[in-house]
């Protein structure tokens, strides 16, 4: 907790940007029967039945003070899509950065052996060579600032009815180019004293 707390107290570094990275399962839904349209002082109105279309999954990827973000909607969450992901935001997103900093929960895809696994170890240490971990502690995920960004994504753009994983994509993209362009931050005001004051007495002397 430490570990995390104090990597966010720090000054913004565009050489050294910290990113937290989380993920999120989504319900695709399709109309059972089709809507009415939207008329002069009506609304669109929807059928409360649906019928579901299957899953997605969403990765999210937050710099929380350099108000940037990476989404990208992806089949399933395995090792691979994870790692593919990773590599997408090391050799694009932040390939000029120096040392990049990657918060995470312990989620089992979450780990440097994941990478071994499907990178092979040789392109795995090539990849990693500038990022440096920081995992929040077990059942503590709410340090990670990626679970606010998803929160917010949810309430703005996945929280509907979406019916396949290209109309989640189109819509994903859209949200993502309008937060980049305003720059949304998340202003995090949870230190390591106010862990002391409020956690002290779950501490293990």
């Amino acid at each position: 907790m430490y570990d995390v707390l104090e990597l966010y107290a720090r000054p913004y570094s565009e050489r050294e940007p910290v990113i937290c990275v989380d993920e999120k399962s989504k319900q695709l839904i399709r109309d059972s029967r089709e809507g009415l349209t939207m008329k002069p002082g009506s609304p669109a109105k929807c059928d409360y039945e649906y019928v579901r279309a299957g899953t997605c999954n969403v990765f999210v990827a937050v710099e929380p003070k350099g108000g940037r973000r990476v989404v990208k909607v992806t089949e399933r969450r395995t090792k691979p899509d994870f790692v593919a992901f990773i590599q997408h935001l090391l050799e694009r997103s932040y390939a000029t950065a120096k040392k990049v900093h990657l918060v995470l929960d312990n989620l089992n895809t979450h780990f440097r052996s994941c990478f071994e696994e499907v990178l092979g170890p040789s392109a795995a240490r090539r990849l990693l060579r500038r990022v440096q971990f920081h995992h929040t502690p077990k059942h503590a995920s709410w340090l990670n600032m990626a679970e606010i960004e998803i929160s917010i994504l949810d309430r703005q753009c996945l929280g509907r009815r979406l019916m396949d994983r290209v109309t989640a994509r189109r819509e994903v993209r859209s949200w993502q180019r309008q937060r980049n362009a305003e720059r949304r931050g998340i202003d995090w005001t949870f230190t390591r004293r106010d862990a002391d004051r409020k956690l002290a007495h779950h501490y293990v002397s």
